[in-house]
């Protein structure tokens, strides 16, 4: 395999965060090493994994920070990562996420260079042959073909996404929240009056292989962290009855056109459900986070 690009100066720095990805971690490296543009560093932020993931970070060159598990949060383990790093921007992709192409560093680089008012970019996502089928549908939705150089909002994704350093600088991530310390972020960016950008070229798979639980704990964590974020927020049982049976119809009526609805259809009506309902748990969650809960949220079991 190429080896990582070691540039003395790096315009950029690639943050992955990692816990038990030795599965996917060798090929998104090797998928960072055979970028067109080689102006950029890697750096792995580890949290206590028991596989292979730290050695093949190692074998490959990248530069490693590791964050104990009693320490770790999103945000907190985003911030060590931020910190060692040196690029002017700061690019950040899952453990489990493969870049598409040889441009993807130089896509993401792009709105920069042509807007100093852009604070963010985050890029497309699709997903693999392990995907379940609502996520796919998911993607399609939420991550489109077309950019949006600037967009309206604040919306972005931090599986698939870049910053500013000498904004981060300004405002580091909220170490506090269970999940969406990206949006967090993004809405205290724009707030400043900056914007944010979503580059459809700067496309990665992202490869969920998450147990049913898994799901749920997703939705359930991201939805207490979003009424922390915006406390007006709101998600009645009216709305998840409705939401649920508005997805699964849409999301049957596309398995149909593919020819794929008789395999699909109990897998879709189950991740649809789990998505809301735990999402309904979270807007609705009133327990003390302790150290327990915390770990569930980021450690859920296999």
């Amino acid at each position: 395999m190429r080896g990582l690009p070691r540039p003395d100066q790096p315009k950029a720095s690639v943050i992955i965060r990692t816990y038990n990805e030795a599965r996917h971690l060798p090929e998104v490296l090797k998928r960072l090493a055979g970028q067109d543009r080689q102006d950029f560093e890697v750096i792995v932020v580890d949290s206590g994994s028991t596989d292979k993931t730290v050695a093949i970070a190692e074998l490959a060159g990248a530069r490693l920070v590791h964050i104990e598990k009693s320490q770790f949060t999103f945000g907190r383990s985003l911030n060590m990562g931020c910190e060692a790093a040196r690029g002017d921007v700061l690019i950040f992709i899952s453990g489990h996420c493969y870049p598409m192409n040889r441009r993807f560093v130089d896509e993401i680089l792009k709105p920069y260079e042509a807007d100093e008012k852009i604070a963010l970019v985050y890029g497309m996502q699709r997903g693999g042959k392990t995907t379940k089928f609502s996520e796919h549908c998911h993607f399609i939705k939420t991550f489109p073909r077309e950019p949006m150089i600037p967009q309206e909002g604040f919306f972005c994704n931090n599986a698939n996404c870049s910053i500013r350093r000498s904004l981060w600088e300004q405002r580091p991530f909220n170490e506090a929240l269970t999940g969406l310390e990206d949006l967090e972020w993004a809405k205290w960016a724009t707030e400043q009056g900056w914007q944010a950008a979503y580059s459809a070229k700067a496309g990665v798979y992202h490869l969920h292989d998450e147990t049913w639980k898994q799901v749920f704990r997703r939705y359930e964590r991201e939805a207490i962290a979003l009424k922390n974020i915006l406390p007006d927020v709101s998600f009645s049982l009216f709305e998840f009855v409705r939401l649920f049976f508005h997805s699964l119809f849409l999301d049957c009526r596309y398995a149909r056109r593919r020819r794929q609805l008789t395999r699909r259809w109990k897998e879709i009506a189950a991740f649809r459900l789990l998505q809301y309902w735990g999402t309904y748990c979270g807007v609705h969650y009133h327990k003390k986070l302790t150290k327990k809960i915390k770990e569930r949220f980021f450690y859920p079991n296999k």
